[in-house]
C-alpha cells in the first residue's frame, strides 16, 4: 500500500494529523480503537498488534516467534507493507 495520510484518514476515518502524529512518534500510547482500525485497514491480527504493542500478553514465546517469522517473511509482504510494519515497529519499540 503506498497511500497518503489523506486517503488513509478517508479510509480509517482517523485524522491525518493524528496518523501523522502516531508516524513521528509524538503520541506514545494510541487507543484501542485506533489500533482496531488500524488492524484492519493493515490486516493485521489485532489480539497481535495488541501483543506486540505490550497491551496484551496472551500467547506464549514460541507462538510469537512463529508468527513474527511469518508475518515478517519477505515472501508475505509486498515492499510498503514492509516499509509500513518497520515504521510501526519503530514506533511500538519508542513506547517502551
Amino acid at each position: 500500500m503506498n497511500l497518503s495520510l489523506r486517503q488513509v484518514e478517508v479510509l480509517t476515518k482517523i485524522s491525518n494529523a493524528y496518523l501523522s502524529q502516531l508516524e513521528n512518534d509524538k503520541i506514545k500510547n494510541p487507543s484501542i480503537s485506533t489500533l482496531h482500525k488500524l488492524s484492519d485497514f493493515y490486516k493485521i491480527d489485532f489480539s497481535d498488534l495488541l501483543e506486540v504493542s505490550g497491551i496484551s500478553k496472551t500467547k506464549n514465546d514460541s507462538t510469537r516467534k512463529s508468527m513474527s517469522s511469518f508475518a515478517f517473511s519477505s515472501d508475505n509482504l509486498s515492499p510498503e507493507e514492509e516499509e509500513e510494519l518497520i515504521k510501526y515497529l519503530k514506533f511500538l519499540r519508542s513506547q517502551k
